[in-house]
């Protein structure tokens, strides 16, 4: 644009969520179900890290032939089924890693972009809001130069890593494999890591296939909750019941949408199980998941007929504001506070506790949820915001990936539809537009109050302007009419401005003056306008 604003993207109705995933706990698991368990996930583990080695080691050369030897390998160390699960959780974590890279890569370069161009400038010199400016110091832009040399040779190594295909994963995670090397730090002794990082490793979970019984022939749940194992080859010594199968003790059932999966299970429809331990808790669990066709789209109009609320998202409160098909706010603004500090299910039950007192007050009014489509990928790097250190953790604390993920799926299990909006300058225009009208004795708005008017009016299709801007000399003659004017289908845009009561200023009494809808009170040649005391007659010309 030529005022260096960036074009703002249109307004989408968010699709709902394609898969659903339960959980239950398996209770009254022994001694002999739990060494069982961890047999089968061992052994199904080291053949994961293998099979994740040959994938890594073939990079681009991978193709069906070499899929084929693999599972081919797998089967006779396994069983057919299992060797399909275990390609295709490889197949999975290397895209994921190739994903991840691509992410890195895009970071390095715009770190690079950034220092280089701080570089090039003057030392002191003033940045703006939309490009940072000089460096402070001649110390500091010294560091930085040597700071643009490390990101080039790390962007040159990522880069040639992407053109072979070569990437480095860790089954287990890193972030466990580096607390070996701080286990003082982590407060946790050798064995107890050692524990963690083999239940990490551990593989238990299988794809489902419709038609066979119960949607699942390797992992076996049926309606009544009995579980069995599809033994591995080496291992069909442990079974206890038929075919090399193992029965555990434990039963499930599923409380949340329970009725739902049994209907699968009866249907025998594919159903997919992983079975994994949580080492601090010392349990074991099991989660059910399937694929759902997906929710049929509402039409961007039928959701902007009665109006919505507009969101806007921070770093411990949700703040939400209730706008009409016009824009208008109304009623007064909502917060919804979350505490992100803890562990992470103390963080998730906060923000799934926020968002359900949103959705239910969305429910209540049959209103839908206008959003922004947030994206920090990009913004959470010291490069780009140098020095401001509060502000980088701000944005890195914004639940953005996990309030989106729980809002879709929160928000289609109740039939309510979301609009995703882009977050150009909404929190700017907002309090520019919004935030001193909205001020009054008895309430004062926010910058956050009127961010989520300003997404809301988006969501809308309005401008996030108030009020058009002031008519300029001749706008008509040579600038066209009125930024907004009224659609040819409004009701009454063509009629008189009704008579309101009262003067129209403070020297008119009540129900005197010229009427402004009717033409022949005008003051203009050939018309007889109104006479009343407070106008004066013309004096004549002679006597």
């Amino acid at each position: 644009m030529g005022d260096g604003l960036r074009v703002v993207g249109a307004s989408f109705v968010v699709p709902g969520p394609s898969g659903v995933a339960v959980r239950d706990r398996l209770k009254g698991l022994t001694a002999g179900d739990e060494t069982v368990l961890r047999l089968v996930g061992d052994h199904l583990g080291s053949l994961a890290s293998r099979d994740l080695k040959l994938r890594c080691a073939a990079g681009l050369k991978h193709d069906n032939k070499g899929w084929a030897s693999r599972k081919r390998e797998l089967t006779g160390l396994s069983s057919s089924r299992w060797a399909g699960a275990l390609t295709k959780a490889t197949h999975d974590q290397w895209a994921l890693a190739r994903r991840g890279q691509a992410a890195h890569i895009q970071q390095l370069e715009s770190g690079v972009n950034t220092i280089r161009h701080r570089l090039s400038l003057p030392v002191g010199e003033k940045g703006n809001k939309r490009l940072a400016g000089g460096y402070r110091s001649r110390r500091e832009w010294h560091a930085k130069t040597r700071r643009l040399g490390v990101l080039e040779d790390r962007l040159e190594q990522a880069r040639t890593d992407w053109a072979a295909g070569r990437v480095r994963v860790v089954r287990g995670g890193k972030r466990l494999l580096n607390t070996r090397h701080h286990l003082k730090q982590a407060q946790l002794t050798e064995e107890a890591w050692r524990v963690r990082w083999e239940a990490s490793r551990r593989f238990l979970q299988a794809d489902g296939e419709s038609g066979k019984r119960y949607g699942n022939e390797t992992i076996r749940v049926s309606p009544d909750g009995e579980v069995s194992i599809k033994l591995p080859a080496p291992l069909t010594r442990l079974a206890n019941t038929a075919h090399g199968r193992y029965v555990l003790t434990a039963r499930v059932s599923f409380a949340h949408r329970g009725e739902t999966w049994r209907d699968r299970v009866h249907a025998n429809r594919a159903v997919a199980y992983r079975i994994h331990e949580d080492v601090q808790r010392q349990r074991w669990y099991l989660t059910a998941s399937w694929t759902v066709p997906p929710a049929p789209i509402v039409p961007l109009a039928a959701v902007r007929a009665g109006g919505l609320i507009g969101v806007d998202t921070n770093a411990d409160h949700l703040a939400a504001w209730r706008l009409d098909v016009h824009g208008n706010p109304v009623g007064a603004p909502r917060r919804f506070d979350y505490d992100l500090s803890g562990t992470a299910d103390h963080r998730d039950a906060q923000v799934r506790h926020a968002l359900t007192r949103l959705l239910h007050w969305a429910r209540r009014h049959h209103l839908a949820i206008a959003v922004e489509d947030l994206d920090f990928t990009a913004e959470t790097s010291r490069e780009k915001h140098g020095r401001r250190k509060k502000f980088r953790r701000l944005i890195s604390g914004m639940p953005v990936a996990r309030l989106r993920a729980r809002l879709v799926s929160m928000a289609t299990e109740l039939g309510i539809p979301l609009v995703a909006v882009d977050p150009a300058y909404t929190s700017r225009w907002g309090a520019q537009h919004w935030q001193k009208p909205l001020t009054s004795t008895t309430r004062k708005a926010t910058r956050h109050d009127a961010a989520a008017v300003a997404i809301g009016r988006r969501a809308l299709g309005h401008q996030v302007r108030r009020r058009t801007a002031r008519p300029r000399t001749h706008q008509r003659d040579g600038y066209g009419h009125r930024t907004v004017q009224a659609r040819p289908a409004t009701p009454g845009r063509e009629e008189t401005r009704p008579r309101i009561p009262g003067p129209r200023t403070r020297s008119v009494p009540p129900g005197r003056g010229a009427n402004a809808g009717n033409q022949n009170a005008q003051h203009r040649p050939g018309r007889s306008t109104e006479h009343g005391f407070w106008q004066q007659d013309p004096l004549p010309l002679s006597l």
